[in-house]
């Protein structure tokens, strides 16, 4: 494990109120191309929100957005030589200070939460259809890990996999950001639910509600009973086993995807999903989340409500932030780890 040490404050290049503190990237690579400096505060559009960040959260769209793999990403418009957006970071909680022309569901001071553009540094901006008020129950922490795990999570299980009550739901990679929602919300929506996990964090997957509990490295997913739903989160099992633990009739959702070649990544296992479906009883489909605040305000009802409570892992400062992001990589991640911009954390 890694020693955690602050790095030193940048020295402003501009000083004054118009630059931040934040984390920049020239090129694409691993974490070592992340740098901490000051830079000039972003410039606000007609539809976009200014958001004093307090906490902010890393996933693993951001990990791709800075390596710039699969080079779909880059294709995509992401930037084919080096990243469009120098700040990484997309998960956001924090308060308005300032609004757009255009802007009419948001004020200066409304405390938001969202999905921005670079929100890796002390100021980022996000377009108002993309931030939710934040719910009042939770702090600017664990709002900050919410968005874009919960949506997703979200949109997999109701939207996609059009989970009833009563219905049993397997989800594969349970501990991790968009798993440790997944399993809280199949719960609150009815399901009966068995997590799949590494041992070390079998306990976590519980303590978030999994009725069952399975170690991937030594239990069977096709044992006992099918299910009627599978979320299988940046997975890497072959589909044919997947099906083995579904219904007839059942449902595969698969949610991103780890490994694959340059070009395309895991999403190559989806796309064949995708393709075998028609011609079999199983419904195999994926799930490409939509950054909606609609989606945000379906997310917000469950926490406000005390069913699902955002899971934060592991705690850094702005500065220590490539070293979150070199933790995920490794796989020595659980839950969702969050970027504590401001030390106040007030509710």
């Amino acid at each position: 494990m890694h020693d955690l040490e602050e790095a030193a404050d940048p020295a402003p290049e501009t000083p004054g109120a118009g630059t931040m503190k934040a984390i920049v990237q020239d090129r694409y690579g691993s974490a070592d191309v992340l740098e901490f400096r000051r830079v000039s505060r972003p410039a606000l559009e007609s539809t976009e929100v200014l958001v004093e960040v307090h906490a902010a959260g890393v996933d693993r769209g951001t990990w791709h957005l800075m390596t710039g793999l699969p080079y779909l990403v880059r294709i995509a418009g992401f930037g084919l030589t080096r990243p469009k957006q120098p700040i990484p970071g997309l998960d956001v909680a924090g308060r308005v200070v300032a609004v757009g022309d255009e802007v009419t569901r948001f004020t200066v001071g409304d405390e938001v939460f969202g999905i921005a553009s670079g929100s890796l540094a002390e100021y980022a901006t996000a377009s108002e259809d993309k931030l939710a008020p934040k719910p009042g129950a939770i702090s600017f922490e664990q709002a900050g890990v919410a968005a874009v795990s919960g949506i997703t999570a979200l949109q997999a299980l109701v939207e996609v996999g059009r989970l009833e009550v009563g219905q049993r739901v397997l989800i594969v990679g349970a501990s991790g950001g968009v798993g440790s929602f997944a399993v809280q919300l199949a719960k609150a929506l009815g399901a009966e639910v068995t997590g799949v996990a590494g041992p070390s964090n079998l306990d976590l997957v519980q303590s978030l509600g999994a009725d069952h509990v399975l170690d991937h490295t030594r239990d069977d997913l096709t044992q006992g009973d099918p299910h009627d739903l599978i979320i299988d989160i940046g997975g890497r099992t072959r589909v044919a086993r997947l099906r083995r633990a579904l219904t007839p009739r059942g449902t595969l959702v698969i949610v991103g995807g780890e490994g694959g070649d340059r070009l395309t990544g895991g999403i190559g296992r989806q796309i064949r999903a995708v393709l075998v479906s028609p011609f079999v009883s199983q419904r195999l489909t994926m799930v490409i989340s939509k950054e909606h605040h609609s989606f945000m305000d379906q997310l917000a009802e469950h926490i406000s409500s005390g069913a699902v409570t955002p899971s934060i892992g592991r705690r850094f400062t702005l500065a220590q932030a490539p070293e979150a992001l070199r933790l995920m990589d490794q796989g020595q991640s659980r839950a969702k780890s969050v970027i504590t911009v401001r030390d106040q954390d007030a509710r």
